[in-house]
Formats: structure tokens, C-alpha cells, sequence
């Protein structure tokens, strides 16, 4: 069952509410280097990255929000930690979203003033808690940090702004393991109704990072709990986008692009379609049509068992069948079979 959730705009996205699961990512490049920051930026929105988050360590660094929104049209978030001020002068000189943790920039008056300039100018505040986070207080209770400790904590900080009529709030509740992470957000999601930001933090290096963010988000996902995600990764920026839509894909929640499907091949495979598969899915990263094209390995899981596919190819001994929707269109040499399967798929 989908979870209804508040609706949130951030510059010219809307998140929660019903919208789709909009797939972000984080500037991972000094925050001393503007033309560096501004460079991966449009790689980011290039790529399809529909939220750009950045640290915001010094009042040094606010120069990047001017920089960057000059050169693309993605909603920018700034990451703030600890300084108050970094926050509002941030909304002042065009900030879309600020992240920050109510508990750790101050006394009362300080929330007071981040609110305030928040909301003279309709900015949303992301609330962002991980294990390393969580109060002092809220641990000594649960002993750790818990599922239960962390949604406690994400709640904390979520009433300190409802005490100032505040209620322009993502959550995000983040932990390096994944069975925390899930529980966490399912908690979570039974208590209130804002949107939420998923990720697995410090998911690790690209091999096992997609393992664990692909089971801990998709998982949530599945339960219809979360309205924007995030890949976390060891790794460049654009690689957690293409994770990210690649999640939202494999679980059908969006029809855009190439959906390929292969098999892993077996004995009865004569042709070298590991090869052949590899070359497919680069040969079409780019393209935009939203079809399924098999790569199978044999007649036996070919057109048969991947007939729902639009088009596809089934090995056979030094030759390959090209088939549309299960029927056989024609039979190719192995050398020739990809070069004719992509003269198929431009036709389509």
C-alpha cells in the first residue's frame, strides 16, 4: 500500500503527495572550488539528477548556490551543519532546500531565525539523521542506535520546528545497515506524514554500495514508503543517478529507456553473449525509448521465455535469431548479430 505523504516543493520539484520518486546526489568535489562544483553539477543534471545536494562549511562556501544555479536548473540543497548563520544566508542568496539538524545549530532563538528565513521565502528544511547523530539522551534510553532511537531522534527535531509553526519538512533517517535503515523508515513512516529522503549512508565502494542501497531501498519502496532517494557511494556523483533510476526501473516505477534482460547463459550456450550483452547495454545507455530487448542465450530461453520482450536475439551455433515479441523476424552470423539487432531497435 502507497503511503501518502505531504507534498514539498523544492524550487521547481514536487516531492511526496503522489509525485514520483525523484533520484538525487551530492557534490562530492572541495567546496573551496567553484568552477569544479559548478563542472560536476551539469554533469549531475546531464545525467538526469533531479536534486543537487552540497556542503556548505563556511560562510566561503555560500558563494557555490549563485555559481551553480547560474548554470543549471536542478533544485540545489545546501548541507549545513552546526552554524546557523551558513543557513540563512544561504535561503538568502537563493537556496531551494536546506539540510540541517534542528538540535545541533543552537539555542531556541537560532531555530527561530532559520525558520523565519525559510519561510519568508517557502524553503523546505530536510531534517537528516544517521546513527553517528542521535542524542545522547535518546541513546542512554535505547542503548544504541536503534531503529527506534533513530526515528526518535528524526521526531525530535521534526517537533523543535513544528513549535515555530513550521511544517516544510523532509526526513531523512540514515544508517550503514541495512536492516536498521529499513525498520528505521518503516517506524518512521507509521508516525507522520512527511516525505522522506531514502539512502543507505556509507553503502560502501560501487560493487557493494548498489548491493546494499538497491536491498534497503528498494525494500522500502516496495512498501511504498519513500518519495526521494539517494545512492550512496564511494564513487562519482553520476553513478549514484544511473544506480538510482536503475532501481526505480527494476521495480517499475518508471518507463523510461532500454530495460534489458539477459540470461547467464548455461552449457547449451554457443555464441558469446556475456560479450554480446555488455556491448548491448553500452551500445544503448543513451537511448530513450522505452523498450525490453532480450539477450538470451539459446531457442530454449529465447523467443519463448522472453517473448513478452520488444525485440531481442537468441543464440544458436555460431548464429543468432532476432525476434520481435516471440516471433522470429531473421537469422544472422554471431558476427552480424548486434549490428542487425540495433538496426531493429532504431526501427522501432
Amino acid at each position: 500500500m502507497m503511503r501518502t505523504s505531504k507534498k514539498v516543493k523544492i524550487g521547481n520539484l514536487t516531492i511526496g503527495g503522489g509525485s514520483n520518486v525523484a533520484v538525487q546526489s551530492m557534490l562530492n568535489v572541495l567546496s573551496s572550488d567553484i568552477e569544479g562544483n559548478v563542472i560536476q553539477a551539469k554533469k549531475l543534471e546531464k545525467a538526469g539528477c533531479e536534486i543537487i545536494r552540497f556542503a556548505v562549511p563556511d560562510m566561503e562556501s555560500v558563494r557555490l548556490i549563485p555559481a551553480i544555479k547560474k548554470e543549471v536548473n536542478v533544485p540545489l540543497v545546501a548541507d549545513i551543519h552546526f552554524n546557523y548563520k551558513l543557513a540563512i544566508e544561504s535561503v538568502a542568496v537563493g537556496i531551494d532546500k536546506v539540510r540541517i539538524n534542528p538540535g545541533n545549530i543552537g539555542d531556541d532563538s537560532r531555530v527561530a531565525e532559520v525558520v523565519k528565513a525559510c519561510m519568508s521565502k517557502n524553503i523546505p528544511i530536510r531534517i537528516g539523521v544517521n546513527s553517528g547523530s542521535v542524542e545522547k539522551e535518546i541513546l542512554a534510553k535505547y542503548g544504541a542506535p536503534t531503529p527506534m532511537a533513530l526515528c526518535e531522534s528524526a521526531l525530535y527535531h521534526v517537533k523543535i520546528l513544528e513549535q515555530h509553526d513550521f511544517n516544510d519538512i523532509v526526513i531523512s533517517i540514515k544508517s550503514s545497515d541495512v536492516k536498521t535503515m529499513v525498520e528505521a523508515y518503516r517506524l518512521t513512516a507509521e508516525r507522520c506524514d512527511y516525505p522522506l529522503h531514502l539512502g543507505v549512508t556509507e553503502a560502501g565502494t560501487e560493487r557493494m554500495g548498489l548491493i546494499k542501497s538497491s536491498v534497503g531501498i528498494g525494500a522500502l519502496l516496495l512498501d511504498g514508503i519513500g518519495d526521494t532517494i539517494r545512492v550512496s557511494l564511494t564513487a562519482e556523483p553520476v553513478t549514484e543517478i544511473l544506480a538510482g533510476f536503475d532501481i526505480l526501473k527494476a521495480l517499475g516505477m518508471i518507463n523510461q529507456g532500454v530495460n534489458i534482460i539477459s540470461c547467464p547463459t548455461c552449457g547449451r550456450t554457443k555464441i558469446n553473449i556475456i560479450e554480446i550483452a555488455k556491448k548491448a547495454e553500452s551500445l544503448l545507455a543513451d537511448c530513450k525509448k522505452s523498450i525490453t530487448v532480450a539477450i538470451m542465450g539459446c531457442a530454449v530461453n529465447g523467443p519463448g521465455e522472453a517473448k513478452h520482450a520488444d525485440i531481442g536475439i537468441a543464440g544458436g551455433d555460431g548464429f543468432g535469431l532476432i525476434f520481435k515479441k516471440g516471433e522470429i523476424i531473421k537469422k544472422v552470423p554471431e558476427s552480424e548479430l548486434l549490428c542487425e539487432l540495433m538496426k531493429e531497435i532504431e526501427k522501432i
